[in-house]
């Protein structure tokens, strides 16, 4: 259910904020959880719907520049999980520390990277976000760690850089991202302990889209309770399709680490409307039904645009403005992408080292010479 209080006119017949009643959460270990109304500015959700809008649209530009072989490779899209990513950077901040799988492309952006740097990492250009060296699953930005490849591994790199936070005492956390894939990764247990024993600043997110591959959770997991996984670390499970309820699980989960407390798990209820690659079409282990229902029912672009509308937040002109420049920023990249520069064969081992003098490496043969420079 939602109810509104009206707030003060910024624009004329432009309500500014607007509270809502996220639906419900379910707790382990927990006395309490996030509060059961959340404020909305308007602001705020210009800015959300604008992001979201961003990543669908880039995501969809990069299904078809793969279908033109312009894209090759691993390629792992987010359409349908933008609501998780944009609520999580909304409960927390830039300063605070973020490391996930290899479905990265929505985090890349929402941590700073450009739709220009994002498009042209995936083409593989000069101009790419990881100069054209890891396409989609390995980009980085300050403070976000990036995609890593190896299913799980990146959730107890989290927690070493959980464990810089707290040797540094600068009062800042991990998120440490997996899916339900790689819940059942033995190397998340052991990050568990660990965390919990050292009572490290992380929140681990199963971002659960139902499918691990081609695999249902109900194939593959004996408990799909991800959020009561952690046994002895609290955890909450909350709607991922919905961008506030995400958001305020993650301030309260952020409270929780900042306040000293240690370790706490979130388990978001989302769901992938592209197949878990490129190279799967996604239709072989779920009905297209299934997924048509999911985006009638539960879109989180959708969801938050109602909303909005609803409540006198925003106009249907000003959201089609918000549409027409992000379609503009998303062709321009994809322009940029297909133009740049693929990067020269000589720079193929710098950046081995972040700061060190250029040194000379092995080639495969005696007679190339390659160099690294930082």
């Amino acid at each position: 259910g939602i109810f509104v209080t009206s707030g003060r006119s910024m624009v004329a017949s432009s309500r500014s904020y607007a509270d809502f009643t996220p639906e419900k959460v379910d707790l382990h270990r927990l006395e309490e959880g996030p509060p059961l109304t959340a404020t909305l500015t308007r602001e705020e959700g210009l800015k959300y719907y604008r992001t979201m809008q961003t990543i669908r649209r880039m995501e969809l530009k990069a299904d078809q520049l793969y279908k033109q072989k312009i894209i090759r490779g691993f390629c792992h899209l987010y359409d349908g999980q933008e609501a998780c990513a944009v609520g999580i950077e909304g409960g927390i901040t830039l300063s605070d520390h973020l490391i996930t799988a290899y479905r990265a492309h929505g985090y890349t952006l929402t941590r700073g990277g450009t739709v220009r740097e994002i498009m042209a990492e995936l083409t593989g250009r000069r101009g790419g976000i990881a100069k054209g060296k890891g396409g989609s699953m390995h980009m980085y930005t300050k403070n976000f760690y990036g995609g890593n490849g190896i299913v799980g591994a990146q959730v107890p790199l989290g927690a070493g850089v959980a464990l810089a936070c707290k040797y540094l005492g600068n009062d800042q956390l991990c998120v440490s991202l997996y899916g339900d894939g790689a819940a059942n990764q033995g190397q998340i247990f052991e990050t568990y302990n660990m965390s919990s024993l050292w009572k490290l600043p992380i929140i681990f997110i199963c971002e659960n889209n139902q499918y691990g591959m081609g695999t249902s959770v109900e194939r593959s997991s004996a408990s799909t309770e991800y959020y009561k996984r952690g046994d002895y670390i609290p955890g909450l499970r909350v709607d991922g399709m919905d961008v506030l309820c995400v958001r305020e699980a993650t301030k309260f989960a952020a409270d929780h680490c900042r306040s000293g407390k240690g370790p706490i798990l979130m388990e978001l209820q989302t769901y992938r409307y592209h197949g878990h690659s490129m190279s799967d079409p996604g239709v072989s282990y779920r009905t297209r039904e299934e997924i048509q229902e999911v985006r009638s029912k539960s879109d989180p672009i959708s969801m938050l645009k109602d909303r909005m509308l609803s409540n006198n937040m925003a106009s249907i002109e000003e959201l089609k403005e918000i549409d027409i420049a992000v379609r503009k920023e998303i062709e321009d990249a994809a322009q940029f992408a297909t133009t740049d520069p693929e990067p020269p064969l000589d720079d193929l081992c710098s950046h081995i080292f972040a700061n060190d003098q250029p040194f000379e490496v092995r080639a495969a043969t005696p007679w190339t010479k390659l160099t690294s420079t930082s």
